[in-house]
């Protein structure tokens, strides 16, 4: 249950929750459990802690685990702001996002010791410090953590402080800084209250799975939500098919969040027929669009209600839901759409002038709500061409809103294919590809054509046990999508590329058929 008067940082949740409900258990890693109250105790020692260095940006290298949250709750608290780190980035790129964004700390996981052995050569003046035991001269998270009183430490952060850091993808050159204030987590939650908003809404014994990573907003955002709601949290490094069965059928996980990869990879394994989904409420959905039969096959082995969430980094998660009474076993028009605004978020479809469109029309998708950005930190040239002056944030999706106010996004505007004149979003095309009964994921991407200027070309991965037909399948999407949408050519490749919040790597679908050009347009 969500405490109203603790709502203005995440420290001050963390105290309420440790005082409304001291025994109960926060957060269950790997074995080992760690009650609110506990948690809140250590997050006063991180806090003292910080408070001995001075140090106000604490950055975090490494995969999830429970510690990772006491430090990011301490830090606030000390009114800092933590900064995790995409550990699927090679240590060249990670040294050049800490150059540009120094922290004052780095902490890094198991995983990294190779890693940050690089960091300390190339910033040698960075304090360093290890999560777990690991070989080389590295204080770990517990040494530092516990030679530190557990004192009372009075918050020093307020509402509009920025408490997180977060590295949007960058397709070129240092990702972008995305400053996340208090008020930008909790304020959404704090304003749905009144009508028990089935998203931000928990019993008091549900229990939140938390695979995705938390250096993007589907990871450190779901546990926020668990953690507001003073409901356990089971944490897993990464996700895992088997480690997400085990979680529902030995955890009893009521609530998760998850993109439609990982969601295909559960219900189609081997194990799955063996796990008791019972317990599950509610599946969340998003980051990636969901075809239509993985959502209507996710459904019949669920049985639960399903949530789609559709937002960016930049909006602090979720600001449209597709609720579970659209959610139809037979399929709709509305399962194709995002659904409707959030609990007090506004959306608008602009044209290239930045003027609304006519409902039904395609244009960039605006979003005007409580959880928009501060900004991104160090680049306010970037941040005037996202945040417009009267609070729209731009997007960068196309789409549209039908009569009924419903949001249906078509791709990326970058991602959207010209081919002799015509657009053509690869959504749609996808979409298509995925009603093949041989063909488990599909992308379709623009490639130079010297007649169209680019020519459609899709990219799959097969299921188990199947093959393709190249000519078979285009001729079965002819009967299905105008010609000029249909692909001039499938490839067929073992696995999609994708980021660690499970993102399709489309650029790197792309390269080697755009390498030596000035543009990746033609």
């Amino acid at each position: 249950m969500i405490d109203p008067e603790a709502m203005s940082t995440m420290s001050a949740v963390s105290r309420s929750v440790a005082q409304r409900t001291p025994d109960k258990i926060c957060n269950r890693f790997e074995g080992r459990d760690t009650t609110f109250k506990e948690f809140d105790r250590r997050v006063d020692q991180v806090a003292n802690a910080l408070d001995a260095s001075s140090a106000k940006v604490v950055a975090y290298l490494g995969k999830n685990c429970d510690h990772v949250f006491e430090i990011f709750v301490g830090v606030t608290r000390f009114g800092g702001k933590f900064a995790p780190l995409n550990w699927r980035l090679a240590p060249a790129e990670i040294i050049e996002i800490l150059r540009q964004y120094p922290p004052e700390i780095l902490f890094f996981g198991p995983e990294f010791l190779q890693a940050a052995k690089e960091i300390s050569n190339a910033l040698p003046d960075l304090p360093i410090l290890a999560m777990e035991s690991s070989d080389g001269p590295w204080t770990t998270y517990e040494e530092w953590r516990d030679a530190q009183p557990d004192a009372a430490f009075e918050d020093r952060s307020s509402s509009g402080d920025p408490a997180v850091v977060l590295f949007t993808s960058g397709t070129t050159g240092v990702p972008k800084a995305v400053l996340i204030s208090h008020a930008n987590l909790l304020q959404p939650k704090l304003d749905s209250l009144p009508v028990k908003h089935i998203y931000d809404h928990w019993d008091n014994d549900d229990i939140g799975y938390v695979a995705m990573p938390l250096a993007h907003i589907g990871g450190i955002g779901f546990w926020v939500i668990s953690f507001v709601n003073g409901c356990t949290s089971v944490i897993q490094r990464e996700f895992d098919p088997v480690g997400a069965l085990d979680a529902i059928h030995k955890e009893r996980v009521t609530k998760l969040f998850v993109v439609p990869a990982a969601l295909q990879i559960v219900i189609q394994h081997s194990k799955a027929k063996d796990v008791d989904f019972s317990c599950i409420s509610t599946v969340m959905y998003g980051a990636a669009p969901m075809p239509l039969p993985l959502l209507q096959e996710a459904i019949e082995v669920i049985g639960c209600k399903f949530i789609q969430c559709y937002g960016m980094t930049e909006t602090t998660g979720t600001i449209a839901i597709l609720p579970p009474e659209d959610h139809k076993p037979e399929g709709s028009t509305r399962m194709r759409s995002a659904g409707r605004p959030a609990m007090g978020c506004e959306i608008a479809v602009f044209d290239p002038e930045g003027q609304p469109v006519k409902t039904g029309e395609i244009g960039e998708i605006a979003i005007r709500a409580p959880a928009n950005m501060i900004g991104y930190w160090n680049n306010p040239d970037a941040t005037a061409k996202t945040l417009r002056d009267d609070g729209w944030l731009l997007s960068g999706d196309a789409g549209y809103l039908d009569e009924d106010g419903y949001l249906f996004i078509h791709d990326r505007i970058k991602d959207m294919i010209i081919s002799g004149g015509e657009n053509v979003y690869p959504a749609e095309v996808e979409s298509t590809l995925y009603a093949h009964p041989s063909i488990r994921e599909a992308a379709v991407i623009g490639v130079p054509d010297p007649k169209w200027g680019e020519a459609v070309r899709a990219i799959v991965t097969l299921k188990p046990d199947t093959t393709i037909d190249e000519a078979e399948v285009l001729d079965w999407m002819r009967g299905k999508l105008a010609a000029f949408k249909c692909p001039k050519a499938i490839d067929v490749i073992d696995v999609m590329p994708r980021n660690a919040s499970g993102k399709l790597l489309k650029r790197d679908l792309r390269a080697p058929f755009w390498e030596g050009r000035e543009r990746q347009v033609n």
